[in-house]
């Protein structure tokens, strides 16, 4: 090779170091089907140990840098409780004194994952993105709601026992919306055609049929997760959820179990924003509950293998026994 070609192939290599290099999700481009809209079809996992509500002690703070999202992990209650939990157990111990029932898994039975959820490379704090301290602004009114539910007794029949523990619906609004992730099955099977898309929740195998380009139903019609009507607006499916079961509520975390206002509204969006990834955000309206709107993102991730059926009721004998224990303190409890 001359001097003269042996410069310009230097000149090239050096040029071409300088291009910035495609990364597969440079050259991803959206599934579609045979219509031409995206493809949101498969089994995808929403398990992080993010909270919808930020932690009051983090403010504003929505996002966070990789050292302190490893911080945050490594002392999440929840990873604490699961190493501590996996730990050999000593079969000769006591049995608890505490009265405390509710200990009812260990950690083999739940999966609710183990990092924060990312979000277009960035650490989230919360689901919650607005109101901006990642709080659900519940009004004056709410919060009587709330106070009343706690303080009745739930005991008398099983119409009064939560939903979840009736396996009428999946608990803690797995299948929504919006749909929130809990301690296990937080798996969603989506199929689709030109006319619905059906959302298949691991959580008490609840299905949700959401109609494309339709009117909503009657209002004498208050079907169980909500009546969802979809459209596309441009790749992204967005639906609007209005119409709730009266006996539907929202439990978005463990103190807060309220149920949902009639005039309820809730409206997801569904994108695709990679190959193996879906981010799911939905804003809450109602005027009663909350003093403003408010609105959350939730990164859903592909998922492998089947979703297998969660058979709710198959050996389900806590309601019997719920019930039966409240008959026993009230024969026991003096008039």
């Amino acid at each position: 090779m001359t001097s003269k070609k042996l410069a310009g192939y230097w000149v090239l290599i050096l040029f071409s170091g300088l291009l910035p290099v495609a990364t597969a999700q440079d050259l991803w481009e959206v599934p579609r089907t045979a219509s031409g809209v995206p493809d949101l079809q498969g089994v995808w996992n929403s398990a992080t140990i993010t909270t919808l509500e930020r932690d009051p002690a983090l403010g504003d703070t929505l996002i966070v840098d990789s050292e302190e999202a490893l911080r945050l992990e490594q002392t999440s209650a929840l990873n604490v409780l699961t190493a501590s939990d996996n730990a050999p157990s000593d079969p000769n111990r006591a049995p608890p004194t505490d009265g405390d029932t509710d200990a009812g898994y260990n950690a083999f039975w739940i999966d609710p994952g183990t990092r924060l959820a990312q979000i277009s490379g960035e650490y989230r704090t919360s689901f919650i993105v607005d109101p901006p301290n990642g709080r659900i602004p519940y009004t004056a009114a709410a919060g009587q709601a709330f106070m009343a539910y706690g303080q009745s007794s739930g005991y008398d029949g099983p119409e009064q026992r939560p939903l979840g523990e009736r396996c009428m619906v999946g608990f803690g609004s797995t299948g929504g919306p919006p749909m929130l992730p809990v301690l296990y099955n937080n798996h969603y099977q989506i199929v689709q055609n030109d006319k619905y898309v059906m959302i298949l929740v691991e959580m008490n195998h609840d299905a949700r049929i959401i109609r494309l380009d339709s009117a909503h139903l009657h209002e004498d019609y208050k079907p169980w997760l909500g009546d969802s009507v979809g459209h596309w607006d441009g790749d992204t499916l967005v639906v609007e959820t209005r119409k709730f079961h009266p006996q539907q509520s929202f439990r978005f975390a463990i103190k807060h179990s309220l149920y949902l206002p009639p005039t309820a509204k809730v409206i997801e969006r569904f994108s695709r924003t990679g190959p193996a990834e879906i981010l799911y955000e939905f804003t809450v309206e109602d005027e009663i509950a909350y003093s403003q709107p408010w609105t959350a993102q939730i990164p859903l991730h592909a998922a492998t293998g089947a979703l297998y059926e969660y058979a709710c009721h198959e050996g389900n004998y806590a309601l019997t026994g719920i019930l039966a224990g409240a008959r026993r303190v009230e024969r026991a409890t003096p008039n």
